[in-house]
């Protein structure tokens, strides 16, 4: 577990007004609250929060600190608001613990090792869950619940049921909880054709298509309504001459 020192101090004035001058001053609001604790203003200093962050990096940690009244405080950090656009920070939650009371949080899953099914069958290691609730004691709160993936081949998976345990905790989600898996790969698509190819040779047009500019009717193939015998052709048998054209009435002089 990792325990980590943090400096504090009162802070003065409540509201937005009071917030914008403390962060215009480099540093930031907190709030320090617990079950059997009043709430009390503090401010921390950017550049040290900053430093501390960088430390825990995704690990769970308690943080200890002195409080205004000069009493030591154990707490973990339950929030942090950030603004959206600049990544500046706005305040801080600190949830401040008894070391002799169970505290229930969501730890980090860690992933240890390379699964049998990704390194020698072409799986893919699939993590459903990347945090896990537990409680424990403080004294007991590990840094990352870590799964040993090494003997995992394809279709196997591990729950919460399945996990090593961890002395004096207590996972809270249920047991059937899947938390990772080595599944095969998807299988490659075949491609569709591509619309508008041209048909197979010496497959029969649908019903009603014109044929391609150039083409040859197919045999027997009536000619289209109206349509004119191309030149030379004979018209075919049983079929009647068309009529023909109309004498233009002579000018009127």
């Amino acid at each position: 577990m990792k325990q980590l020192k943090l400096n504090v101090i009162a802070r003065e004035g409540q509201g937005r007004s009071a917030s914008r001058r403390l962060r215009s001053s480099g540093k930031i609001p907190a709030i320090l609250y617990g079950k059997h604790t009043e709430p009390v203003q503090l401010a921390v200093d950017v550049p040290e929060f900053r430093r501390l962050l960088k430390v825990i990096g995704g690990s769970t940690a308690l943080i200890e600190f002195k409080r205004p009244d000069g009493r030591d405080a154990i707490s973990f950090i339950q929030e942090i608001q950030r603004n959206p656009l600049t990544d500046e920070y706005l305040h801080i939650d600190l949830r401040e613990v008894a070391a002799n009371e169970t505290i229930d949080l969501q730890v980090g899953v860690r992933i240890v090792g390379e699964a049998d099914g990704v390194k020698n069958e072409g799986g893919i290691l699939n993590v459903s869950a990347h945090v896990l609730r537990i409680r424990c004691l403080p004294k007991d709160l590990p840094e990352f619940i870590d799964v040993d993936v090494a003997a995992l081949k394809t279709g196997d998976s591990i729950h919460v049921a399945g996990l090593v345990g961890i002395a004096g905790v207590e996972f809270l989600d249920s047991p059937k909880q899947p938390v990772v898996a080595c599944v095969a790969p998807a299988a490659e698509e075949t491609a569709a054709p591509v619309g508008g190819a041209a048909a197979a040779e010496g497959a029969a047009p649908a019903a009603g298509a014109a044929p391609a500019a150039g083409a040859a009717p197919a045999a027997g193939a009536a000619p289209a309504a109206g349509a004119k015998p191309a030149a030379g052709a004979k018209p075919a048998a049983g079929a009647k001459p068309a009529a023909p054209a109309a004498a233009k009435a002579p000018a009127k002089k």
